[in-house]
């Protein structure tokens, strides 16, 4: 789930290495800048779940969803300008809805985030890598 990735195909191998301890109810609560490896991450996180087809960004549609093991909800809270957005869009419903949530950007509304949450801060490295560490607000 933490690590360092030299690669996209890196970046959605730590994704995959976080899939074995998903659960039914899980949040996944990412941070990090444009290009950090969020969605790469994602689409491993998928597929080790049994997602098919192909896993992109929701920056314009705002949520996906991933028939999986338990359903997956992939959120990119990019373009959202208020909490009121992201409730209008059923967020509580997607969080009862007994599958896993992906929240990309999630720091734009961390209040609406449980507190049981994993948050994963992805940054890029100096080198061109990107890391994936335990994100401290």
């Amino acid at each position: 789930m933490f690590g360092k990735a030299d690669s996209p195909a890196g970046m959605e191998l730590l994704g995959q290495e976080a899939a074995v301890a998903a659960a039914a109810g899980m949040v996944f609560a990412l941070t990090g800048g444009l290009g950090a490896g969020k969605t790469h991450w994602t689409k491993g996180f998928a597929a080790a779940l049994g997602a098919g087809g192909d896993v992109t960004s929701p920056t314009f549609s705002l949520v996906h969803e991933y028939p999986a093991r338990f359903p997956i909800f992939h959120f990119d809270f990019y373009r959202l300008d208020s909490a009121d957005e992201l409730i209008g869009l059923g967020w509580d419903e997607y969080l009862e809805a007994g599958g896993v949530v992906v929240a990309e950007w999630a720091d734009k509304f961390p209040d609406l985030i449980p507190p049981d949450a994993v948050w994963l801060a992805f940054s890029v490295d100096p080198d061109g890598g990107r890391t994936v560490s335990p994100f401290n607000g």
